[in-house]
């Protein structure tokens, strides 16, 4: 038994290292999938979070959109892209997957950014008004530098889960580390299959400790000892 398990981890590693070049390329798309759809997840999802904080009832609606829209299983969502996105000659590979994750990062990153400018100490705002300081003012010089840190948590939350959701994207044929998982599935190859999971894991270790790292360096010093971990 022991002997066995050996066996198979020492071919998953052979395995690994043969295809380390092309390991490195899925996990560049990969990167870039998640890269780009999160990027426009935060354009869109923090000035959302700030708007509506000015009206509570919006502020319920567009969280309870963002909340249906995350619990729709990823592979239902690619398959209702497939229809729609066709009628542009898209509806397989690199657009879907990233639609698909910027759809599935609003909730994080939105949800945060409500929540970290909705709980700023109300005794601040009163001084930053009593400073003269405009609506805009308030929060670009006091609002946003203290909201960072749990923005910040929002996004890594972001990041790491849809690491984990492109992986399945490699169905629609949008690449990435989960063509070594699909593979491995489709051709009960469990040294593929391992690698993909293990590959998948360790890029989203990396990545969330690389956006704390982030977190840190945005937040202000006198805030870094309580910012979200």
């Amino acid at each position: 038994m022991f002997g066995e398990c050996a066996r198979e981890l020492m071919d998953t590693l052979t395995y690994a290292l043969v295809n380390w070049p092309l390991i490195v390329s899925r996990a560049l798309e990969h990167i870039e999938i998640v890269g780009v759809a999160v990027g426009l997840a935060i354009l869109t999802g923090v000035p959302i979070g700030i708007a509506i904080t000015q009206d509570k009832r919006l502020a319920d609606n567009v969280l309870y959109v963002a909340s249906i829209i995350i619990t729709i299983p990823s592979i239902a969502l690619f398959g209702l892209m497939i229809p729609v996105l066709s009628m542009i000659g898209h509806g397989i590979g690199y657009l879907p997957a990233v639609i698909a994750v910027l759809l599935y990062s609003q909730l994080p990153i939105i949800r945060n950014t409500y929540a970290a400018i909705t709980n700023v100490d109300p005794a601040l705002r009163e001084a930053a008004r009593g400073m003269g300081l405009t609506r805009i003012q308030r929060l670009r010089e006091v609002e946003l530098p203290l909201a960072v840190p749990v923005i910040m948590a929002g996004i890594r939350v972001a990041v790491v889960m849809n690491i984990g959701v492109t992986a399945i994207a490699a169905y629609i044929g949008a690449g990435g580390l989960g063509a070594f998982i699909s593979r491995g599935i489709s051709q009960t190859d469990p040294r593929q299959l391992i690698t993909g999971a293990v590959a998948v894991s360790v890029l989203a270790i990396v990545a969330d400790v690389t956006l704390l790292a982030l977190q840190r360096f945005l937040t202000s010093p006198g805030l870094r000892e309580a910012a979200p971990r």
